[in-house]
């Protein structure tokens, strides 16, 4: 099969699912146009702030598609690319879309509150404690696993780095021009983009060349202050000009693949075994995270997104869209390695760091098939990998900065402190940073996002049940992810003691057991809702 081909069905299938299945979501969960959404009934200027649809998708799009998209399938693929494949579609249409929906319409529905609050009124007080202590569990490795992949992307590709730093320092100047001395928001765009790509220029005529370790204490500061900064002067700045180098990295890979039309080379299957990450079975559900489904995804729809949703029918666009999206960009991902051998693929993933390096140079020699240099092309997806990269990082230290704070209400006032509350992810996922690399930590973060999704799906189907609605569409795929997430739990608890890997055995343990507590709680709550409750109108 030539790679057109895989592009062109994988697109259709997309868009058909969007037109059809997303429908059908809209009608079990009854949206109504009419329905005044938080953004406009709690409007407060700061938070809950009515968004236009376009500027919300870009903000909802760059927050969720971290690396996930690229490293998951581009890993995933020692399996064979038509397994990687099948999955990104499958699980898009029908798991991670899905769940990335209900959670938005649950949050609205609940005055924009999170997951966790949902979970408190339908499930109870210690559902949701055990929640939140599962949320900051995934949450600190995930800052744990970004911090290793932009640290490795840094050292292999030092153009990138010089570049993602001076691309910081354009989204403040650009936060303070538009937000402080109210610049022409259209020219503020057009420099921000014309300054991008400057950015990359300057990348490759000085790049940064720093050591791993540098780099890890250098984006845990980042961090740290991108969590405590007020959002507007970095995290929405950094989210709008990132959409422009999403969609463009998008497009332009998408044209190159186009034009290159290369035949695949990479295996289609290879084994129901790989000697690195274990069997098919669970380990390619985990590995393949945010390009097919993520827990995180919930945190972000309920989160932020929820409190800027201004029409509740702009829902399916902003989320189910967004989920297909991503599972396109996870299959442009496995194309910019399709086209080697295997043993060009295995030879590039050891030379250039790992996926983030082979996608970027897979993306660059294909967009030079439109002109530009291949070192340019490179530097760019580099940049936006990065971008990416760094987007969720920030992102899922600020949302884990909230889960400590929701989860020391009533209980300690100390833990509240933003300070505080920032430096328990801080610490936690810098001592994961500095233990392992990301191949070991991955598939940890696989199973503990993947079962944070799962979890999700369990509050959002006790909501619809109690409010009558037969929710098979979402217990479905519940059921498939608890199943593989506690396999996979399973599986890596033993994988991590045998290779004397203690703490991220202990981790994996501790994800397990609160899983298990919160399934019991739930099941709990579930029938004792039917005993006592008569349904009730959405």
């Amino acid at each position: 099969m030539n790679l057109l081909t895989l592009l062109m069905v994988s697109g259709i299938i997309f868009i058909i699912a969007y037109f059809t299945y997303g429908k059908f979501l809209d009608k079990k969960l009854d949206i109504d146009p009419n329905r005044p959404t938080p953004a406009k009934t709690m409007a407060d200027g700061v938070d809950y702030v009515s968004a236009r649809k376009p500027v919300l998708l870009g903000h909802h799009f760059a927050t969720i598609a971290g690396g996930g998209p690229i490293v998951g399938p581009i890993s995933a693929v020692v399996f064979g690319w038509i397994p990687a494949v099948l999955w990104i579609i499958v699980g898009s249409i029908f798991i991670g879309g899905v769940h990335d929906y209900t959670s938005l319409q649950a949050s609205i529905r609940h005055k924009a509150q999170s997951i966790g609050t949902i979970i408190k009124e339908y499930i109870g007080n210690r559902g949701q404690t055990l929640f939140l202590s599962f949320s900051i569990a995934t949450l600190v490795l995930i800052v744990g696993v970004f911090i290793i992949l932009v640290r490795d992307t840094f050292v292999a590709v030092p153009e990138a780095a010089t570049a993602s730093v001076l691309f910081i320092g354009l989204a403040i100047v650009f936060g303070v021009l538009v937000n402080q001395l109210r610049m022409n928001f259209v020219l503020a765009s057009i420099l921000g983009v014309l300054a991008m790509f400057a950015s990359i220029w300057i990348g490759i005529e000085f790049p940064f060349h720093l050591s791993g370790t540098t780099w890890v204490i250098i984006l845990l500061v980042y961090a740290y202050l991108a969590s405590v900064l007020p959002v507007w002067v970095l995290l929405q700045p950094r989210d709008y000009l990132n959409s422009f180098l999403l969609y463009g990295m998008i497009a332009g890979a998408f044209i190159g693949m186009v034009i290159a039309n290369p035949t695949i080379q990479l295996a289609g299957y290879t084994g129901f075994y790989n000697e690195n990450l274990g069997y098919l079975f669970p380990i390619l559900f985990i590995t393949i995270a945010c390009g097919a489904v993520s827990g995180f995804h919930s945190l972000v729809s309920s989160g932020t997104t929820a409190k800027q949703l201004d029409n509740e029918k702009n829902g399916r666009f902003i989320t189910y869209g967004a989920m297909l999206l991503e599972g396109f960009l996870a299959i442009i991902a496995i194309g910019a390695v399709a086209y080697l051998s295997q043993a060009d693929f295995a030879a590039r993933m050891t030379d250039l760091g790992g996926p983030i390096g082979t996608f970027s140079a897979g993306v660059g020699f294909f967009m030079s098939h439109w002109g530009i240099s291949e070192i340019t092309a490179t530097t760019f997806t580099a940049l936006t990998a990065s971008a990416f990269l760094m987007t969720t990082l920030d992102s899922a230290t600020r949302l884990g900065k909230y889960a400590v704070q929701e989860f020391a209400e009533n209980k300690s006032s100390f833990f509240r402190n933003h300070h505080i509350a920032t430096l328990v992810i801080i610490i936690g996922a810098g001592a994961l940073a500095i233990s392992g690399t990301w191949s070991t930590v991955w598939p940890l973060f696989g199973s503990a996002n993947q079962m944070l999704g799962a979890l999700a799906l369990l509050a959002i189907t006790v909501w619809l049940i109690k409010k009558g609605v037969k929710a098979w569409f979402t217990i479905l795929p519940m059921v498939f992810m608890f199943l593989v997430t506690l396999s996979a739990l399973i599986a890596l608890m033993q994988a991590n003691l045998t290779k004397g890997n203690y703490l991220l055995t202990v981790i994996a343990f501790i994800v397990f057991v609160l899983c298990i507590f919160l399934v019991i709680e739930a099941w709990r709550a579930i029938f004792s809702a039917n005993k006592q409750n008569p349904p009730v109108k959405m």
